[in-house]
């Protein structure tokens, strides 16, 4: 398995960063709840890919994305459903619909999956997006480990309030509580909530790449090397660029 090490970098890098990142690296290469590890890995390497797919590039200079048909430059180790929602959430997520996301489901990728997807794609951009900050080349991606998924399935799970099922903060049960604590349990934090372990992934690069949930709020105390303001600034930045309208 590939490790991410920061050793070739002339720059001082956190250990809690690193453990986090190899922790989600460890995570990708792993199965999952409902994908296998070999399809993990292959979802992170489509999310790489799909930078540089010309249907993407297309419908992203076209008024709506649905104008634009056509086949996506792939790696071809996925189904057709997945590879259309990593290219969309990777290269043009601030114009997905509930529509485009039922249309998924009609061909197979249902909401375990699918969130299963997000998770991982978001937690590959998280890490490779570190690397690119750097101006150093992404780490090789890790090897898929064999295993079967858990097909764990949570509870207090609503689908009253998003596209997929949430895990709501006042019917969390004991085996999730952990994804809500010392937070408000807001909405990002729900998001994927319906795949437990995604939450827990991705969210220990948040508090290390950014700030834990207690850290957020606890605006007297800096802790890191640039004000809560600056790093609010900087986040609002990202947010905007990276259409992010959560």
């Amino acid at each position: 398995m590939s490790d991410v090490s920061y050793d070739h970098v002339d720059l001082p890098i956190r250990d809690e960063v690193v453990a986090a990142q190899q922790l989600v690296w460890k995570h990708i290469a792993k199965s999952g709840t409902w994908l296998t590890g070999g399809e993990r890995v292959s979802i992170a390497a489509e999310t790489r890919a799909a930078l540089n797919c010309d249907l993407c590039t297309e419908r992203k200079a076209a008024l709506s994305p649905f104008a634009v048909e056509g086949e996506h430059d792939h790696l071809g180790a996925l189904v057709p459903p997945m590879v259309e929602a990593i290219h969309r959430i990777r290269t043009d997520p601030g114009r997905l619909t509930r529509a485009w996301r039922d249309g998924l489901a009609a061909e197979g990728l249902d909401d375990e999956r699918y969130v299963e997807l997000v998770g991982t794609v978001a937690s590959t951009v998280a890490v490779d997006q570190f690397c690119v900050g750097l101006g150093i080349e992404p780490f090789p991606l890790p090897a898929p480990v064999a295993g079967e998924p858990s097909y764990y399935r949570p509870d207090g799970l609503s689908h009253e309030r998003a596209w997929v099922p949430l895990i709501n903060p006042k019917t969390v049960g004991p085996n999730e509580a952990d994804l809500y604590a010392n937070s408000t349990g807001a909405y990002i934090r729900q998001a994927m909530s319906l795949v437990p372990d995604e939450v827990r992934g991705f969210f220990a690069l948040v508090a290390s790449q950014y700030l834990d949930a207690e850290q957020m709020h606890d605006v007297g105390t800096e802790y890191r090397a640039i004000t809560h303001a600056q790093i609010e600034f900087v986040a609002a930045r990202v947010s905007a660029l990276n259409q992010c309208v959560y």
